[in-house]
């Protein structure tokens, strides 16, 4: 099995607030505009029931999943968005990272021809390698 995919991995941004919009607008600032169609965001609700918010996620997880997969970014570790994600992991189906970043999202987006093993790691890794303490000299 190579790790290149024709049929692209889904991502599903299961954010609090409007964080998940204000990262896919940034990344489509960032990719000049261009997001592909096989990427949504959700929103859980302060008050919204977990269990609105997981049938919500099974929904659109359904829809974004093309037969590659689905890639399910969430922000905060034991939080609804994450306990809903980690409800939904089936190996090699559908499966989550938490502590979503720009970078994360970016990366995601454009490595999702990968198989979704590959994309999980292509994508953890943009959330360590680009958590950098800076100086000055990164002023340019």
């Amino acid at each position: 099995m190579t790790e290149q995919n024709k049929i692209p991995v889904g991502i599903l941004l299961l954010t609090h607030g409007r964080l998940g919009e204000a990262l896919l607008e940034c990344a489509s600032h960032v990719l000049g505009g261009e997001l592909p169609e096989q990427v949504a965001i959700l929103s859980a609700g302060q008050d919204e029931p977990v269990d609105e918010v997981a049938a919500k996620a099974r929904q659109l997880v359904a829809t974004l999943d093309q037969g590659g997969g689905v890639l399910v970014l969430t922000d905060l570790l034991g939080a609804t968005p994450a306990r809903v994600a980690a409800r939904m992991i089936e190996p090699g189906k559908i499966e989550a990272l938490s502590g979503v970043s720009l970078p994360m999202v970016l990366r995601a987006i454009n490595y999702r021809h990968r198989l979704l093993p590959a994309l999980v790691q292509k994508a953890l890794l943009a959330g360590t390698e680009c958590t950098v303490a800076m100086t000055a000299a990164d002023a340019g």
